[in-house]
Formats: structure tokens, C-alpha cells, sequence
């Protein structure tokens, strides 16, 4: 008896996509979009943020906030409330993506409900929030760094999240090791290492601050 073949490429193969349209875009347009949209944007916000006042790291910062701002809201918010980006016959871009990166993690093709609920947050919640970092580096504000701060514990989280409840469920989603080194492990690395690095460096200049104003207190005794 000749064996039924999978009308989709993701992992589990028994996952029903009723309606499921392959992709439409290459690996290397998908890839290429999204690489050169962040070139540029990157490319935007270091033009317009040089200041010989301004220190080279709240410029690096600034591009990375706009950078995952920009993702969480217009990527991630997509797949949120686009529940059938699988069903995309016009090879809209932001449904390939994400039936590319479905390869990686099936559990968003298959709506998996940890998933949605994280990148919802993620994309209603942090994705404003990284713009409003932005401007609060560009401007000084006085809340920067707790912003900063709260955005990277909240990414740490969702990753955290993200990872964990993957390997709840057997962690068995990618399509092959490719798919699974690539989109599932080294695209998310991002959002563990900058994000750790920033919530250090934004821990230790609040705790300087707050010790240089006891330290006044004492002097104006």
C-alpha cells in the first residue's frame, strides 16, 4: 500500500492545515527582505542619532531598540492576529515568513497557545515600548535605563517561556537539525544575549546612581 504523503513540510507530519498553502517565496528572498530591512533601519536610526555628544554605545543601543521594536510589532504582531498566514495565496511577504520560519517551530503554523500568548505580549506590550526607549535614549530621560531594563527582563521572559514550554512538549518541532539550528536556535540567541547584556549594564548604572545621591546626602550634611 502506498504511503500518504504529508501535504505540509513541518513537524509533527500528522499536523492539520486544512487549506495549507506551500511557500511561495525562496529561503534567500525571505531572508534577503528581512536582512536588508534591518540593514536600513539600523542604517537610519546610527544617521540620525550622531551627536558628537552622544556616547557610541546609546547609539548601538538606539539601533537595537528600533531594530526588535520594528520586529515585535510588524512581524510578530502579524502572526498574531493573521491566525491563517498558512492559507496565503498571493505570497504576501509577512505570511512567508512566517510559513518559512514554521520549519524551525511548527508550533506557529499549528497556533500553539504558549506561542501566541507570548508573541502577543511581545508585540502589544515591548514592541511600543522599544520605540519608546529609543527616544527616551535620544532625549535623556530620566527613566531610560528602567525602561531598558524592564523591556529586557520581559524579552529574557518570553524566551525563557518560549524555550521551556518547547521542551515541555518534546521539543520536536523543526522540520530538520537545519531548520532547528537556524531559525530556532540562533535567531532567539539574539534575544537572550543582547537582552542580558543591556539588563547588567542597566542594573549597574541605576545602582550608581542611587549611591551617588547618597553619597551627596552625606556631603550636604
Amino acid at each position: 500500500m502506498e504511503a500518504t504523503q504529508s501535504p505540509h513540510p513541518y513537524i509533527p507530519r500528522d499536523l492539520e492545515l486544512p487549506g495549507y498553502v506551500p511557500v511561495l517565496l525562496s529561503q534567500s528572498t525571505i531572508l534577503g527582505v528581512y536582512g536588508t530591512a534591518s540593514v536600513l533601519v539600523i542604517a537610519f536610526i546610527w544617521f540620525v542619532s550622531g551627536s558628537p555628544k552622544r556616547p557610541t554605545i546609546d547609539r548601538i543601543l538606539m539601533c537595537w531598540w528600533a531594530f526588535t521594536g520594528l520586529t515585535h510589532m510588524i512581524l510578530e504582531g502579524y502572526f498574531v492576529f493573521s491566525p491563517e498566514f498558512f492559507k496565503d495565496k498571493s505570497a504576501f511577504y509577512l505570511s512567508e515568513v512566517w510559513k518559512e520560519y514554521s520549519k524551525g517551530d511548527s508550533r506557529y503554523v499549528g497556533r500553539d497557545s504558549a506561542v501566541v500568548s507570548v508573541e502577543g505580549l511581545t508585540a502589544v506590550l515591548e514592541g511600543p515600548a522599544c520605540l519608546l526607549a529609543v527616544y527616551a535614549i535620544a532625549k535623556a530621560k530620566s527613566y531610560s535605563y528602567i525602561l531598558q531594563f524592564a523591556i529586557s527582563l520581559g524579552q529574557l521572559y518570553g524566551t525563557a517561556v518560549y524555550f521551556i514550554t518547547a521542551l515541555l512538549e518534546g521539543d520536536n518541532f523543526a522540520a530538520s537539525l537545519l531548520y532547528y539550528y537556524a531559525y530556532y536556535v540562533v535567531m532567539n540567541s539574539f534575544w537572550i544575549v543582547i537582552p542580558m547584556a543591556i539588563s547588567i549594564r542597566c542594573w549597574k548604572k541605576t545602582c550608581a546612581a542611587f549611591n551617588n545621591q547618597g553619597q551627596k546626602k552625606v556631603k550636604s550634611r
